[in-house]
């Protein structure tokens, strides 16, 4: 009896060394993972703010909330144990998975790029139509969190899937403890700093108030001045990491696409940083090509499946 207890404790110390051991692993774990989605991150903080322009400011930081709580909901309770269960039975799925999200990364990616010199769409959009015209304010915000909630729902999708190919060989409690980390982690990042982006011009303003020291007076007239800019700027990032990210994906999915930018990596190893730089636009602008390719299928099968209204017979 006694014997039989102490090999049962024994037991339980050595799994407990194990667990101890393998969450020893989590931070270094959670930090390259954090590494290899940063492109999505960048896109996903670049990509918020455009939810909240033109809202009652008052409500700012409460829209950002909800978005907030529903994408933490979605990482911690849907995707990240979709990885898992997939990762279990079906494996092979996750990297054709993540290759198709690459490829709405780069359609996304490219339409941007394409509302960008196209002034035309942008005075259309610009536009207001009888909906928008009658519309609440409460219908209005209602709609932005529902748009910015599917926008983040598709990369968080992403991250989650990256974040689990990273500790797939890991044991299970790791990847457990990686992934709701990570989602975690991630969610307070991107919506923290999206409040401050937001919140920007009125701590610019504040400080530009006579009752505090000249020099804070000009910093804060500055952030005032330099946000619109620095949201343009954002802009174009977030359209940069979106391409690049979505074609390195899908590059690292096809063996024929992944070794060619390992020799790339090769030849500028004694300049890391300009070999970054090469692949990145490299990857660029191959998403933008294939981003491209995307939309030009889509817009076919739009016009193949589109009801023309001239060819309906009225009796």
């Amino acid at each position: 009896m006694a014997t039989g207890l102490l090999a049962l404790l024994d037991d339980v110390a050595a799994l407990v060394k194990v667990s101890a051991a393998s969450l020893d692993d989590v931070p270094t774990q959670v930090a390259k993972t954090t590494g290899k989605v940063s492109g999505i991150v960048i896109d996903d903080t670049a990509v918020t703010p455009k939810y909240v322009v033109g809202l009652d400011p008052k409500r700012e930081l409460s829209i950002i909330f909800q978005i907030a709580k529903k994408s933490l909901i979605n990482k911690a309770l849907f995707l990240g144990p979709a990885a898992l269960v997939l990762g279990y039975f079906a494996p092979s799925i996750i990297p054709y998975l993540l290759m198709v999200g690459g490829a709405f990364l780069c359609f996304e990616g490219y339409e941007k790029v394409h509302s960008m010199f196209s002034k035309s769409k942008h005075e259309s959009q610009d536009e207001p139509t009888k909906e928008m015209e009658i519309i609440t304010p409460q219908e209005l915000e209602k709609q932005r969190v529902g748009s910015a909630v599917r926008t983040d729902f598709i990369l968080s999708a992403e991250i989650m899937a990256i974040a689990y190919a990273t500790v797939a060989e890991t044991p299970l409690l790791t990847q457990i403890v990686v992934l709701l980390v990570v989602a975690i982690f991630i969610t307070i990042l991107v919506y923290g700093f999206v409040g401050l982006i937001v919140k920007a011009d009125d701590i610019g303003l504040h400080m530009a108030q006579d009752k505090f020291h000249p020099t804070t007076q000009k910093i804060g007239r500055s952030i005032v001045k330099s946000m619109p800019k620095f949201l343009t700027i954002l802009g174009y990032i977030g359209t940069a990491a979106m391409l690049w990210v979505g074609a390195e994906i899908i590059a690292h999915g096809l063996p024929f696409m992944h070794h060619p930018l390992e020799s790339l990596e090769h030849t500028f190893a004694g300049v890391p940083a300009l070999g970054w730089l090469v692949k990145v636009i490299l990857l660029a602008l191959g998403g933008v090509i294939l981003g491209a390719i995307i939309a030009k299928i889509v817009g076919l099968v739009h016009k193949l499946f589109k009801k023309d209204p001239a060819k309906k017979v009225t009796h």
